[in-house]
Order: structure tokens, then C-alpha cells, then sequence
């Protein structure tokens, strides 16, 4: 009967995952973009007939979540929240196979974006809670289901602003939100990472003030796009040093690596090279990991072919480690732009610090117990994760707050990074009932 259970609730996630990557909830980051009213209205009616009060909330028109709470039956019990975004980020159609908002079902596998960031788990968790609720099985403790926009784009029009509005219908002490369940197999053993600790946001927007001019007449001149691209090489060089904790000692452990190599990325001053040893999406992960990071990402400026620019704006995307403040990133960018520090203005553009979850509660407990019944010789190991994600909000209230998921054996960890943000995402039918499974598993034992 479980079994039978399991197949009907994953063959039902499909026909959900597909169904929200056709609503092409899109965010740019723009109030206007993301419209996931789409999306809050169909989960809304996937979940009505079930008797559970259902509330959409929306910050803007058109930036709509949905909020739904199963009571437990002991008011004392810890309560938990299956959250799940259902924005996605914009795409590059041309560099697809297939079409991004298809929801094509192909090979076994689910195509389109958001299929692994992250509408697999949001549908997974839909299915899920309906079954919970549908069936009238009444937990110890509340379940709540919290389908949220604006995740892509910082949650300033979604998780951000309905904590600290709404706390009341999503008061919680545990949340499962994404993403983790990452299973690495090596000669050395098995290890499933789990996402407890996540990277700050600290983007800045630096402009570079220069002269207009005519473009005809450049020697000499006060070209602020020159001073500007010298800002952007300068901060693709800096090489910050590396910062090794407890979890990057086990994320290292994790990777099974040869005794040599493993040592290398444990050492400071060997790390560096130790990366040119990895494979490179592999390398990347484990660098943004033990690294605050710098990707100057957006360029504003220039008026007309003819003219030089008097003003251009960079904006640039810094993740930072746990610790780190806003005196840290700003000394930062001191010490990689040296004298043209002095040449730039800097705006905050969005900041949040890392954040973490500990790992002795009922909440892990029952995640590695329940990820050990697939994966039974799998070590569970904590992680950082180098994005930000609706956790941190969360975690500022005092819940415990973990990303979660199940993959299969079969995805390659580098082309799982990979799909993040990227051509071709998809996630694979196995990965969805295993993350199905994970969840029943996980409420079947949080409250033993």
C-alpha cells in the first residue's frame, strides 16, 4: 500500500511540475515581473475540497503566495512548514534542447526551467500536504504549507515581507525548503549533503564618476567606461583568502577524494591549486563554498556611440561567509580595488548575513533517518549552500530551517550544479519519488 501511495503521489507531482513550469513565472527582480498568481491560484486549487483554510496573500498585484495550515492534534508539539517558491529565473531559449516552458516529459526526466530550482520540490511537497490533509490524518504537531513568491529575486515580495507581517499563519519551529538530498558516491562511501547553513547577500552597486566628451576626441579623457572595466578586472582578480569551518571539513570528507587531494583542500595554502585538480563545475562548488565570492554581473552606463560616458554602475553579486559584516564586504573591495576605491561609489543593492541551523533537534533526526531508508550505508552531512534562499527568514525567527530533496543515484553531481540557472534544466522522474517518499517518511517520524 505504501508503495501504491508513493507512485500515485510522484505521477501526480509530474502532472504538477509540469503544469507550474507552463505558468512561466518569470522574475526579473522588477516589482512587475514573477506574476506566480498563476502558479498561488493553481496550487490553490489543487488543494481546495480538502477542508483546509487556504489564504493567498499578495505584496504586490500579481505577486500572490499561498498560506495553508494542517492543525496537529497537541499544541505543545513542534510545528512544521513545507515551503516552496514558485518563481523561476529568466532563461535563453536559444541555448535550450527543448523549450524552456514546455514542461516536456522526455527520456524520463521533466524539462523546463524551474524544474530543479525549485517547482520539483514545491510540487512534491503540494502532493504531499494534499495527501496528509485529504486523508484527515492528524499529526501531533501543525503542518504548514507555504508556497511563496519572490524567492529568485531576495523575497522582498514574499517570504520577507509575510514573516514579518504574518507570523502568526506561518509560525513554525521546522522548515524543509530546497535544496539539498545530494548524494556523492566515491570508492570511500556514500554521503548525502543537506543543506543547514547558507552564504550572506551583500551586492553592491558601484558606480565610477568621469567627464562627458565627444567620442571623437578620446585622448586624455575622463572615460568613466574605461575606469569601470579596469573596476570589473580588478575585481575578477581579487583573491580573497579562504575560510575552512567545521562544514567544509565535512563537505571535503564527503567527496571521498584521494588522501592527497583531500589534504590539499583542508590546507589554506594549498586550496587554490587544489581546485585546478577538481572537475570544473565540482571546482566552482567547493570554491563559492570556502570563499566569499564576487561576480560583477550587470553594467548601466553609456549614453550614445558618440559620447563618453560620464557615469556607469556595476553591479555586483557578493556572497559572504558566515561571520562576515558590512564593514567585512566593503574592506573587501578595498582591498581589491586599491586606489580606485576612492573613484567609486557604493550603493547597497540587497544584504543579508549568512545564516545556519543546528543539527541536534527531532527535525534532523528525522531527515537522516529518513534519507538512510533509500540510501541505507549514506553518511547525512551538513552544508552551506552558496545562494541565498527563504530559510534565512526563518532562521531570524529561531526555527530550524533545512533544504532538503532527494536525487537519484543516477544524476551526475557536477550536471546537477550545473542545471541551477542554466541550459537545459530538468530533474528526472526517480528524484521525485524518492523526494515524495522523503517527505511521507520525514512526518511519519518527526513526532515519534
Amino acid at each position: 500500500m505504501a508503495r501504491d501511495v508513493t507512485d500515485t503521489l510522484t505521477n501526480e507531482t509530474v502532472e504538477l511540475l509540469q503544469a507550474l513550469i507552463r505558468n512561466q513565472c518569470v522574475n526579473d527582480g522588477t516589482r512587475e515581473s514573477g506574476q506566480e498568481e498563476r502558479s498561488a491560484r493553481l496550487l490553490r486549487d489543487e488543494l481546495e475540497g480538502t477542508g483546509v483554510d487556504l489564504q493567498m496573500f499578495d505584496i504586490l498585484p500579481g505577486r500572490s503566495s499561498l498560506i495553508a495550515r494542517w492543525p496537529g492534534t497537541d499544541p505543545d508539539a513542534p510545528a512544521l512548514c513545507l515551503m516552496g517558491h514558485t518563481d523561476v529565473v529568466p532563461v535563453s531559449p536559444d541555448g535550450w534542447t527543448h523549450d524552456p516552458f514546455g514542461g516536456e516529459l522526455i527520456d524520463g526526466e521533466i524539462w523546463g526551467r524551474g524544474a530543479v530550482d525549485m517547482l520539483n520540490l514545491t510540487a512534491s511537497m503540494t502532493t504531499v500536504f494534499r495527501h496528509l490533509v485529504a486523508t484527515g490524518r492528524r499529526l501531533p504537531g501543525d503542518v504548514v504549507y507555504f508556497a511563496v513568491a519572490d524567492e529568485e529575486a531576495g523575497g522582498r515580495w514574499g517570504a520577507e515581507s509575510l514573516v514579518a507581517s504574518n507570523w502568526d499563519e506561518l509560525r513554525c519551529d521546522y522548515v524543509l525548503t530546497e535544496f539539498g538530498g545530494i548524494p556523492l558516491h566515491s570508492p570511500k562511501g556514500s554521503s548525502i549533503l543537506v543543506t543547514t547553513a547558507e552564504k550572506g547577500i551583500g551586492w553592491r552597486r558601484l558606480t565610477v564618476k568621469g567627464t562627458p566628451g565627444h567620442g571623437s576626441m578620446p585622448w586624455g579623457s575622463d572615460n568613466a567606461l574605461v575606469t569601470a572595466a579596469e573596476v570589473v578586472r580588478r575585481i575578477s582578480a581579487y583573491a580573497p583568502a579562504p575560510q575552512l569551518d567545521e562544514l567544509w571539513a565535512a563537505r571535503v570528507a564527503a567527496m571521498g577524494l584521494p588522501d592527497d587531494l583531500t589534504a590539499k583542500l583542508l590546507d589554506p595554502g594549498r586550496l587554490r591549486d587544489a581546485l585546478h585538480e577538481l572537475p570544473p563545475q565540482l571546482a566552482a562548488n567547493a570554491h563559492a563554498c570556502s570563499h566569499t565570492t564576487f561576480s560583477p554581473n550587470v553594467v548601466h552606463g553609456g549614453v550614445k556611440t558618440n559620447v563618453i560616458p560620464d557615469k556607469v554602475a556595476i553591479d555586483v553579486d557578493i556572497r559572504t561567509l558566515p561571520g562576515e559584516t558590512r564593514d567585512d564586504v566593503n574592506q573587501h573591495l578595498r582591498n581589491a580595488l586599491g586606489e580606485l576605491f576612492d573613484r567609486v561609489e557604493l550603493e547597497v543593492i540587497h544584504e543579508d548575513p549568512s545564516t545556519a541551523s543546528p543539527t541536534d533537534n527531532r527535525l534532523w533526526d528525522a531527515l537522516a533517518g529518513s534519507m538512510r531508508a533509500a540510501y541505507p550505508q549514506a553518511k547525512i552531512v551538513p552544508s552551506i549552500v552558496t545562494g541565498g534562499t527563504d530559510a534565512r527568514f526563518f532562521r531570524k525567527k529561531g526555527a530550524v530551517a533545512y533544504g532538503a530533496g532527494l536525487l537519484s543515484a543516477d544524476i551526475d553531481t557536477q550536471e546537477f550544479f550545473r542545471r541551477f540557472h542554466g541550459h537545459d534544466e530538468r530533474i528526472d522522474i526517480e528524484s521525485l519519488r524518492l523526494t515524495v517518499q522523503l517527505w511521507l517518511d520525514v512526518v511519519d517520524r518527526l513526532w515519534e
